[in-house]
């Protein structure tokens, strides 16, 4: 009879064994582009600030605890983005159905700014965003997905600046980026090795807002699920903001007007005529969900 420890045993031995392979890796998406995702190890760590309205120091809210996750080394780019957008083995539709290319963009969302191969993408919304990393799945294997607000700020606390002069050394804000977002990786990056946490693109988190979630938040890997299209979390500020806005644990609400002068009806699901300060880097948990808990997902976010 088999021991009542053995299934517990090889649980271990298979958690260990990943564990020994947790480091920074590059991602292959084709044969000649990749991306690195950094690892970050588990962790515990106080997240939140002081209100807004209040000084700009941060102060401890609440204590909380991570689980090992990787997350891309900058905000993802047109070059890896544009891989998923013609993938011509994709529908491309308003509707979604399975996994669906963006619709085409009627009318230049960079305004001008440049689209590189190593600009970030930008003026896209969440259910873009989600469907890009659901696409990445299918074309790697790995589960990628967006961060969650506590894996966001916990990658973004790590050796960031804290004040206006040495911020110019970290992202571009209002102060220096020229009213433009700028290519990744041009300022330094934090001591995880992530570029741009703080400013050029605000970054899609999984997450719904939610004033007060603090309060009752999990202790351990919390995020807040969707509940409705508005608002959702983006965090780091962008090229737009002032100083005071680029701090790890500023939390910004979306909002419909991010797309008001979409003259569409109904609006697209894609694209954000008035969100041109907004993109996405990804995230994947050390531990991967099974194939039907991942599917389950996705389509939380996708439907």
């Amino acid at each position: 009879m088999r021991h009542p420890f053995t299934n517990l045993f090889f649980l271990f031995a298979s958690f260990s064994a990943l564990s020994q392979n947790f480091k920074t890796y590059d991602q292959k998406i084709n044969n000649s582009i990749t991306f690195k995702m950094v690892a970050l190890p588990a962790g515990e760590f106080q997240i939140g600030s002081k209100s807004i309205l209040a000084d700009t120091d941060e102060v401890p809210v609440k204590e909380i605890e991570l689980s090992a996750f990787w997350m891309g080394e900058h905000e993802v780019t047109f070059e890896e983005w544009d891989l998923y957008f013609n993938d011509a083995s994709l529908p491309q539709s308003k509707t979604i159905d399975g996994i669906t290319r963006a619709t085409p963009q009627y009318i230049d969302l960079t305004w001008g700014m440049g689209r590189d191969a190593t600009h970030p993408v930008n003026s896209l919304s969440q259910q873009a965003a989600m469907m890009y990393c659901q696409w990445l799945y299918s074309r790697t294997g790995f589960f990628y997905r967006l961060p969650t607000e506590p894996e966001w700020e916990y990658a973004c606390k790590s050796g960031s600046s804290k004040d206006g002069e040495s911020l110019k050394e970290y992202g571009y804000f209002k102060e220096n980026s020229e009213s433009k977002f700028h290519h990744v990786k041009e300022k330094r990056p934090n001591q995880w090795g992530l570029y741009d946490m703080l400013g050029n693109l605000s970054e899609w988190t999984l997450d719904q807002y939610d004033p007060v979630r603090y309060a009752s938040m999990a202790l351990k890997d919390p995020m807040t699920t969707p509940a409705a299209k508005y608002p959702r979390v983006v965090r780091g500020g962008s090229y737009l903001d002032g100083a005071s806005q680029l701090r790890c644990s500023n939390r910004i609400p979306s909002d419909a007007k991010w797309n008001q002068r979409d003259p569409q009806i109904p609006k697209s699901r894609w694209w954000l005529t008035d969100g041109m300060f907004v993109g996405f880097r990804v995230v994947r948990p050390l531990v991967q969900p099974s194939k039907e808990e991942i599917e389950k997902f996705y389509g939380l976010y996708l439907k």
